[in-house]
């Protein structure tokens, strides 16, 4: 692409970039293969000769060792080879200054762009703590290795001559015969021997080498190049491939028409490329924020996505390759994010508008590849916030934004560094109208003049001076002034853009309407009945000629003649997209998605067939294979799909509403079922769940009430009825599941609550409005359960998996409900909502069994068994704001995730090989774990762990005996909570149990017999399980206080000496009297240090002590923590403040 207008890069460099005229003239040159002249083979081999700088110095000799035997016949070349030498010293001087130059600007871009490509690609998270790489050059790396290309990288996009991206291509000193700078004799007698030794042909291959050598991936790919890429080869875990629903509160953009029809629009935190024709997607991935606006060049050929929230990040991506080029970081202080982006006519600039409460207004030389802004600009609070931005297409020094009350321009003085604005008030008595809250605004096509849209259907006028700064004019610099005010139309204005020669609005009733510049309107459309209009974008092809079978209509004009104009892309409010072919009027819908929250999805049990349902009351039917749309129902108002699922054999499909009614469908037309809906609930149906035989339907509500429907036979038909209901959990039910009794295949129905109870209930003894409760479980003691799910036979005792908010997975006996093992799950940010087992293809794979989960906002990855390997897990961030819903392929080779509120389902390839390649580089055995205690190995940590476990066998064979010691790799159980207290880890008296429980009964199914010691290995597999993920913190013992104490006279949470005492003997595991003084007389230091817990130690003083003497009479968390415990408090600021023994 040479021509400057669809290559704005060329005009950077022209107007304020590195200028090496010269070094242009070098490079062209080297694209030339034909060239075969001395001097042009010469000026090469010297640019290359700078370039070996940068290798080896052993590869350099090896080649002076051969060139030395080459150059001997060069000698014979006589004066021609004197007179090459000479212009080979010039160039050599010439292209080393010009090298350098390069070299440095190339560093700088080269870190930007690998940061970019970091998260172009599906990327595994790390635990918590882990931010956004800055480095993965491996991964850029990898994908141009991919696509042919050996170790190629973007280069500085102001130095092309062509207007295009380049990028260079490391080759090894062998391949290029280079020289290092470092030896100047050397590197002049090896000068001279090369100048009289190239030849035509090698000179020919050369050049190619260069040529490709020079060639990035955005400089060669064409423009339908994009789609063209083979991405079914993953080499990562979970990938994205398709993504359902868009953002329509984002404008959606027409990239190309013609022979493709290519859209851009938002799914969450990711732009999507979409070919209309070939029903297919690109994902432009490395956002770790839902994008929150986005902007395309004139040409199409640049997008720029920006978005809000922590680490946020403006990208600006090659269309045509789709690779990020640039990616700004810290755009925005205190991570507030972008809320408008606009990009100039050619596309050297950008300007945005951050999210903060007081906001900046921003210009950024991107294609400088700098880090900061060229200019910036604090706003007045009082011009409210601006939500809208755009250049002036002529002019990229002139800006104009708008709020919903005001509107302003902006003249950048780039000499002086200065963003000069001009914000006047309009009132109603400017010009006594009203005049309505504004949408958008434009330049107008004269150029002196600016639009401002409103909700009344009236434009704002203004008038642009563009006077120079002087002393005597109070007004001296650019300004706006309002000129008037034109009832432009009876319906409020939601877009304004500008096409041609025409200014274009859309409105609340779905018009779309054409004005000249003299605002006399020229031609509309609104027979198509739209609804509200949110974005229009015209396509860069302009319209044919027309012809005598041509459709235009006519314009309103007296003339009458064609209106013709451009196709162009409509977005409107209830997130339908369409496309109207102006020549014939033919209006295309393209695709209808939820307008609503998505929180329901299901996956057919043997078909690819997927249900998405919306809070808008639409349920979706797709062939998540084909990626084509099959049926659909809609709901009447105030339906909203809470929850979705087939039944085993997929005929039914069961659907919960967010009002309480339950619908059960056919799952193949979605026509009722059963023949009226079920309305037993008030509240929304949360949960929907059928028993392996298809004979029992149960649901959970809002009101944490679990009901429960059978089928009966009536009138020789299978009908559902309403069983019974039973409100019995008083928090949120986490997980309704069925199960199947082991001594019949009678189904067990069990519900799991946030009040940390695991209920069964009896069906077999349910009869009419009444549910029979079987057992109560409690599960846990301090965090709450979130998901529940059965464990796979992967040993010969049956399980329940239950995850919760402390980051652990217990299992459960299923009979007993007996906790059997506590487990590190996986910490990636937020403990994990939702959990499922994945389906296998074959009887083989039995024995290998993985598990996918979900947090807050990624989904993940784990294989089984789980043993607490970090390992073993892989996520990835699938909806930012929060993840709604999960559902498995039958097949278990994909898996979809639901995002609520950001309105979209994305499908994720699922890559078990990858995984398990991953799993082997953690190594094996207890290496895994000794990463997980500070210092490994070999630390301090775990040299003292070895000493209290070898200490604690004195214990038990008595401090003061003389019998011969026996030194064994076991410590007695009971040893176990000794040892744990002593490292600084103080579990409960019911963990305790836990870990005894998962130890006495670990080979008590294989072998019928109770363990009662442990080795060391188990032990710190048991300490690292146990623990708290992230130690104790300062936040929990806080929000501990805030529960059970009130705010005193400063302002403090505290609780009274008598309570704290009360509460101690009374609360959770309470102490007795004698208990408590003993622990309290220790903590004071009235007793000998170990008290009890030494056999040697007899005496202690616990009754003598007098507690209202040694407490204050308002404890605070802070006095608890330090004074009574004797703790230390960690100041880390970056970090919650972290607990720890003295």
């Amino acid at each position: 692409m040479s021509d400057a207008e669809e290559n704005p890069l060329e005009e950077t460099q022209k107007d304020g970039g590195t200028e090496m005229e010269e070094g242009e003239e070098e490079e062209e040159e080297e694209y030339n293969p034909d060239s075969v002249e001395v001097e042009d083979r010469q000026q090469e081999s010297e640019e290359d000769d700078t370039l070996a700088d940068k290798e080896s110095q052993e590869a350099v000799e090896a080649t002076e060792e051969e060139m030395e035997e080459q150059a001997l016949a060069a000698q014979e070349a006589g004066a021609a080879g004197e007179e090459m030498e000479e212009q080979a010293s010039a160039a050599q001087r010439e292209a080393a200054a010009g090298v350098q130059e390069e070299a440095r600007v190339e560093r700088l871009v080269l870190t930007d762009s690998l940061l970019a490509v970091s998260g172009a690609f599906p990327q595994s998270l790390q635990p918590e703590g882990s931010k956004v790489s800055r480095g993965l050059s491996s991964q850029f790396e990898f994908n141009l290795d991919q696509n042919g290309f050996d170790k190629q990288q973007s280069s500085s996009p102001e130095k092309q001559p062509s207007g295009e991206l380049e990028g260079t291509t490391g080759q090894k000193p062998n391949e290029l015969e280079q020289e290092r700078t470092g030896k100047p004799e050397k590197r002049k007698q090896s000068q001279k021997r090369r100048v009289s030794y190239v030849k035509s042909e090698e000179a020919k291959e050369f050049h190619l080498k260069a040529e490709i050598r020079k060639e990035s991936l955005v400089s060669i790919t064409t423009e339908d190049g994009l789609f063209k890429k083979d991405d079914s080869a993953s080499t990562y875990p979970l990938t994205m491939t398709w993504s359902f629903g868009w953002n329509s509160s984002l404008p959606v953009y027409y990239l190309r028409d013609e022979a493709q029809r290519v859209l851009l629009y938002v799914c969450a935190h990711v732009a999507v490329i979409y070919d209309v024709f070939k029903n297919d997607q690109r994902h432009l991935q490395g956002h770790p924020n839902a994008i929150s606006c986005l902007c395309v060049s004139e040409d199409r050929r640049w997008i720029a996505t920006a978005d809000k929230g922590p680490d946020c990040l403006i990208i600006i991506w090659d269309s045509f390759s789709g690779i990020p080029v640039h990616t700004i970081f810290d755009s925005c202080p205190k991570d507030c994010g972008i809320r408008a982006i606009a990009i100039t006519h050619d596309a050297k600039y950008l300007a945005t508008i951050s999210d903060a409460e007081v906001q900046q207004v921003c210009i950024w030389k991107w294609t400088l590849a700098v880090e900061k802004p060229a200019c910036t600009l604090e706003l007045n609070q009082e011009y409210g916030f601006q939500n809208y931005l755009t250049f002036n297409p002529t002019n990229n020094k002139e800006l104009v934004s708008n709020s919903k009350t005001q509107a302003i321009y902006y003249s950048w003085d780039e000499e002086r560094n200065v963003l000069i604005h001009s914000a006047p008030l309009l009132t109603e008595k400017t010009f006594n109208k009203l005049v309505g809250k504004f949408s958008q605004s434009v330049f107008h096509l004269n150029l002196t003049q600016v639009l401002s849209a409103t909700m009344e259907g009236k434009l704002v006028v203004w008038d642009i001076n563009r006077l120079l700064a002087s002393a005597s004019s109070p007004l001296g610099f650019p300004h706006i002034k309002p000129c008037k005010l034109v009832h432009l139309q009876k319906e409020g204005i939601t877009v304004l853009t500008t096409v041609d020669s025409y200014i274009v609005t859309g409105d609340i009733r779905g018009n779309i309407k054409f004005y000249d510049h003299t605002l006399s309107i020229v031609s509309w459309y609104s027979q198509f009945k739209l609804s509200t209009i949110r974005a229009l974008s015209f396509s860069k092809t302009l319209p044919a000629p027309p012809t005598e079978n041509s459709g235009f209509p006519p314009d309103c004009t007296l003339k009458g003649d064609s209106f013709i104009v451009r196709n162009f892309i409509i977005g409107t409010s209830d997130a339908t997209v369409y496309h109207l072919t102006t020549d014939g009027t033919k209006l295309e819908k393209l695709f209808v998605e939820p307008k609503g929250a998505i929180c329901a999805i299901a996956c057919h049990p043997y078909q690819p067939f997927i249900a998405i349902g919306s809070l808008c009351g639409l349920i979706k039917v797709w062939d998540y294979e084909k990626k084509t749309y099959l049926f659909s129902r809609i709901f009447e108002k105030g339906l909203g799909v809470q929850s979705l699922t087939y039944n085993p054999e997929g005929v039914l499909l069961g659907a919960g509403f967010t009002e309480g009614t339950v619908y059960i469908l056919d799952a193949m037309s979605l026509e009722n079922g059963s023949p009226e809906p079920f309305r037993y609930s008030r509240t929304s149906v949360t949960h929907i769940s059928f028993s392996h035989d298809s004979q029992y339907m149960a649901t959970a509500d809002m009101s944490f009430t679990v009901a429960v429907y059978k089928v009966i036979v009536k009138n020789g038909q299978r009908v559902w009825e309403y069983l019974a209901r039973l409100r019995s959990h008083h928090k949120n039910i986490q997980s309704l599941l069925f199960g199947v009794h082991l001594d019949s295949n009678e189904p067990r129905l069990l519900s799991l609550g946030k009040d940390r109870l695991l209920i069964e209930y009896n069906l077999l003894k349910s009869y009419k409005d009444h549910l029979e409760v079987l057992d109560i479980h409690r599960t846990d003691q301090g965090s709450y359960p979130t998901c529940m799910v059965w464990y796979p036979p992967l040993t010969r005792e049956l399980f329940l998996l239950i995850c919760n908010s402390g980051y652990k997975v217990k299992l459960f006996n299923s009979t007993t409900k007996m906790c059997r093992k506590t487990l590190l799950g996986p910490t990636y940010g937020s403990p994990i909502e939702q959990i499922q087992i994945l389906p296998v293809k074959t009887t083989s794979a039995l024995q290998k069994r993985f598990m996918v989960f979900m947090n807050r906002d990624k989904v993940g990855l784990q294989i089984l068994p789980v043993d607490g390997n970090p390992h073993k897990t892989t996520a990835i961030v699938c909806h930012p704001d929060g993840g709604a819903g999960m559902t498995l392929s039958y097949d278990g080779c994909y898996a979809f995730t639901a995002g609520g509120p950001d309105r979209s389902v994305v499908q994720w390839e699922i890559n078990l090989s990858a995984l398990e390649a991953a799993v082997s580089l953690g190594g094996e055995d207890l290496t895994p774990f000794y990463g997980l205690v500070t210092g490994g190995r070999e630390g301090k940590f775990y040299r003292e762990l070895e000493d209290y476990f070898y200490y604690s066998q004195l214990r038990s064979q008595g401090i003061d005996t003389m019998e011969t010691r026996e030194v064994s790799e076991y410590i007695c159980l009971s040893e176990l909570p000794f040892v744990m207290r002593a490292i600084g880890f103080y579990p409960s008296e019911e963990k305790i149990e836990d870990m005894f429980n998962e130890v006495k009964f670990g080979e008590y199914v294989e072998t019928g017999k109770i363990v009662d010691k442990i080795n060391l290995p188990d032990f710190l597999k048991i300490y690292i399980n146990h623990r708290p993920p992230f130690g104790n913190t300062m936040s929990g013992i806080q929000s501990s206080f805030d529960v059970l104490g009130f705010t005193n006279s400063e302002g403090k949470k505290v609780i009274r000496r008598e309570d704290f005492l009360k509460l101690l003997q009374t609360k959770g595991e309470h102490m007795t009297q004698e208990e408590m003084s003993d622990c309290f007389a220790t903590l004071f230091g009235m007793n000998p240090e170990g008290w009890k817990s030494e056999p040697a130690t007899s005496s202690f003083r616990g009754s003598e002590i007098c507690l209202e003497e040694e407490l204050p009479s308002e404890i605070t968390a802070e006095i608890f923590t330090t004074e009574i415990l004797g703790l230390t408090i960690s100041e880390d600021s970056g970090q919650d403040h972290m607990v720890s023994g003295v």
